[in-house]
């Protein structure tokens, strides 16, 4: 998968409220899997009353005219940069070509009247395959609608995005997590994510188990492990939070941060800068599933876009929070 949509946000995803909310048909598979964060799975020999088990979405083979479509809310309304329509298992029974429309209707769910824009034209599909494609729209949508021609399943449905924050209404006083996946914070870069995306650890509530984390594998040279977070707004940090619930035997001994106010570049570039940073949370020790929250222990180094958290020497966290005020 391209690193750029790696660094951005799947709009789509069912943990973050995604929802699947009218299909043509969904006879052999539900629609709801579409949205699911996880990879998609085979399970060899197993059937349902109506056929066959699949990881995705998958209607009726049609008889007549037309085409089946997916109508998706998404869990956090935003820009599209890229999609990913994801094949995997289909091999025999996937869509030959599919296309995909969004509007913009935050008062409601779409109905007979609202307006859909094309985003992405019909494209031809490929069984058990991954198809990226870039979005070229600085529009806000909140639906999507994947239209499959004329039938067949799609295991997986990726918006890849960054989510609309209304930073004008938030007061500058106002204490948030400037780094919260729903104010537009982003995992950019990291060490090592062999267990658990580094994504994972800006996501709503705590996890709900070791997967729902961010976990490198075990560290068998000397450093340790770190994961860039480019905040959703500069501000100023006062209050660190590190989680490590469902991390027992494999937390972090400790922690630090380093921050800075990041100006021009791109974000493929800041892993290498991240080394001279400032210090803006000396290192703590962790303990196993357990919520960690820093205030006096915090340096007021003033207004910053981007932190990098370092784990010694490696291990696993659920979420980080980065309460502060937005900079003016």
């Amino acid at each position: 998968m391209s690193l750029d949509f790696e660094q951005y946000i799947n709009l789509a995803d069912d943990k973050l409220g995604a929802q699947a909310l009218y299909a043509t048909d969904d006879f052999f598979a539900d629609k709801s899997r579409l949205l699911r964060r996880e990879a998609p799975v085979w399970k060899e020999a197993v059937f349902d009353d109506n056929g066959k088990w699949m990881d995705g979405w998958e209607t009726r083979r049609k008889r007549g005219e037309g085409y089946d479509f997916c109508v998706v809310r998404l869990g956090l309304a935003g820009t599209i940069a890229g999609v990913d329509i994801d094949t995997s298992f289909f091999t025999g029974n996937f869509p030959p070509s599919a296309s995909l429309d969004a509007c913009y209707s935050p008062q409601g769910d779409p109905d007979d009247a609202t307006e859909w824009e094309e985003i992405l034209p019909s494209l031809s599909l490929a069984g058990d395959s991954h198809h990226l494609r870039n979005i070229e729209s600085g529009k806000v949508y909140t639906h999507v609608r994947l239209n499959i021609y004329p039938d067949g399943g799609v295991a997986r449905l990726r918006i890849y995005g960054t989510p609309s924050v209304d930073w004008e209404a938030i007061d500058t006083q106002q204490q948030i997590d400037l780094a919260a996946v729903e104010h537009g914070g982003r995992a950019l870069a990291c060490s090592d994510e062999h267990y658990g995306k580094t994504s994972n650890i800006l996501g709503p509530g705590r996890g709900e188990n070791m997967g729902d984390g961010w976990e490198t594998a075990r560290r068998r040279t000397p450093g340790n492990d770190w994961v860039i977070v480019a905040l959703g707004h500069a501000g100023n940090i006062e209050r660190v939070v590190v989680d490590t619930a469902h991390f027992k035997g494999n937390y972090p001994d400790s922690c630090s941060i380093q921050a800075a106010y990041v100006k021009g570049g791109t974000d493929d570039q800041v892993a290498t800068q991240s080394l001279f940073w400032r210090e803006l949370l000396p290192a703590q020790k962790l303990s196993a599933h357990e919520i960690h929250e820093f205030v006096s222990q915090v340096n007021d180094i003033g207004p910053v876009t981007h932190v990098r958290l370092n784990i010694f020497p490696d291990g696993g966290v659920s979420r980080l929070r980065l309460f502060g005020t937005k900079a003016g």
